[in-house]
């Protein structure tokens, strides 16, 4: 039998995202980012090609990404209320990593393994945050995936696309868990 891990099993049944919108200051430090990047970099990674990046967002350049993702909103029409919920991330924001998929050309590796890499690094980000004693949550949203937004704001180029955006801060209290799949309703075995 093998020797569990129960720290690590206990912390994965109870992991829990915070709301982002709960977050407040302070953020972590740049030493602690750089910490979490390293543990997030620990991710399958089919052919070691690294397709995907991090783009950190301190607190000064919300208010930019904010203003940014507004301009973006209005000029392709979105309505109000989708502008509004494209800045609000950013206002709310105190520091963020933003997951770029960046994927390399290869002959072996199908690009479809490299998104599933860059996906791995948001969630390996998110719970490394989590773990840390940090609030933690994985957005996105329609703004992330407009091209005019990610490479005007973010510096993207044109194969380049957002994974996930890990918005971490200080937690101000612990959501309820909320209902969870069947596993067994979602499972068949061969």
């Amino acid at each position: 039998m093998p020797k569990a891990n129960d720290a690590a099993l206990d912390f994965l049944q109870t992991r829990r995202s915070r709301p982002a919108k709960t977050l407040v200051a302070p953020g972590p430090s740049r030493e602690e980012l750089e910490a979490l990047l390293v543990l997030a970099a620990r991710t399958p990674d089919h052919g070691k090609l690294e397709p995907w990046r991090f783009v950190v967002v301190e607190k000064d350049a919300m208010t930019r990404l904010a203003d940014e993702a507004e301009r973006t909103a209005r000029s392709l029409g979105y309505d109000d209320e989708k502008t509004a919920k494209a800045r609000n991330q950013f206002d709310q924001g105190i520091s963020a990593v933003v997951v770029i998929e960046s994927p390399v050309l290869s002959e072996k590796i199908p690009a479809i393994e490299q998104t599933y890499s860059a996906g791995a690094v948001c969630l390996a980000l998110l719970n490394a945050a989590l773990a840390s004693g940090w609030g933690a949550n994985w957005l996105s949203g329609a703004i992330s995936h407009e091209r005019l937004f990610v490479e005007g704001a973010l510096g993207l180029t044109p194969h380049e696309r957002i994974a996930g955006i890990i918005h971490i801060a200080t937690e101000t209290n612990t959501p309820p868990d909320r209902p969870r799949p069947d596993v067994k309703a979602k499972t068949s075995w061969l």
